[in-house]
């Protein structure tokens, strides 16, 4: 069937032109030029939205309460990276599908099978779609990031990894865990802006409580003027006192705010000095003198 009905078939019919011609310049200059437009108009549209969407999260991110820095600014790319793919996910599905019908295609057929692939696929995927909405939470909310000490629940660990869908953990013996995060029910951040570096301290029950306290705290006065501990230690340490009494030992708990990279050298340094300075006082009386809590 002759296109002429447009200007163009007109045009070029007074020219002299045969109808395969003119079929198929407007075929061209019909069809391939929309379908050309819409190509247009969704790469166009998928570029301003990530520029748009990186700023706006950058933009909410400065504006948050939590810390910022370098982890931030990774929280803000992931976060603008699955928005952006979001995006051109859709609008390159809407480009398609008006593409078809620009070929001439019926979409009726095309969509109700989709609908069924799509609901089947949705009860197929309802664990990996889980696991995409939590980590996504994760990252807004920044429960935690690279280089965290966390425990998840049975596996703690390293975080060496988190994307949308699993949380990669390395655990202190080198195995290397990886944790769905819809699996995830709950958190514990041991590297979150401060920890408490704890150290029990175990002496003989016939110990003079308050000598011995005496000499730990005038100990740990003196902790933040160590030079290899005084960028760790955030405050003074607290001799908190007789934490417990057992059958032949008394147990006197010393705590101090550290940073948190810093807890472990921390607790052997606090370790090594109390031992020290309690055989140079003489409490010799003292069994196992240090334990870990």
């Amino acid at each position: 069937m002759l296109a002429t009905d447009s200007y163009l078939a007109q045009l070029l019919k007074k020219l002299g032109a045969s109808d395969f011609t003119i079929n198929t310049a407007d075929f061209l200059f019909g069809h391939v030029l929309k379908i050309a437009l819409i190509v247009i108009m969704a790469f166009v549209a998928t570029r301003i939205a990530a520029r748009i969407m990186r700023r706006s999260i950058t933009g909410l991110v400065n504006r948050s309460p939590l810390p910022t820095g370098a982890r931030a600014e990774l929280r803000a790319a992931t976060l603008a990276g699955v928005l952006v793919s979001l995006t051109r996910v859709v609008v390159w599905t809407l480009a398609t599908l008006l593409i078809i019908q620009e070929l001439g295609f019926d979409l009726g057929p095309f969509i109700a099978g989709a609908s069924v692939i799509g609901v089947a696929l949705g009860f197929g995927a309802q664990s990996l779609v889980k696991d995409f909405l939590s980590g996504f939470f994760i990252l807004v909310e920044d429960q935690y990031g690279i280089g965290d000490a966390v425990n998840v629940g049975e596996t703690s660990g390293t975080v060496e990894e988190v994307n949308l869908r699993v949380t990669r953990l390395r655990a202190f013996d080198g195995t290397v865990w990886y944790v769905p995060n819809g699996e995830i029910k709950r958190v514990g951040n041991t590297t979150k802006e401060w920890a408490r570096s704890v150290v029990d301290v175990v002496v003989g029950l016939s110990t003079d409580v308050g000598a011995a306290v005496a000499s730990i705290t005038e100990e740990m006065a003196s902790l933040a003027d160590d030079g290899t501990l005084s960028d760790g230690v955030i405050d003074t340490p607290t001799v908190l006192g007789v934490d417990a009494i057992g059958p032949d030992s008394l147990t006197i708990r010393v705590a101090v705010r550290v940073e948190p990279e810093r807890r472990v050298a921390v607790e052997r340094a606090i370790r090594a000095r109390i031992a020290d300075r309690l055989r140079r006082d003489g409490h010799t009386n003292a069994p196992e003198q240090l334990v870990v809590p």
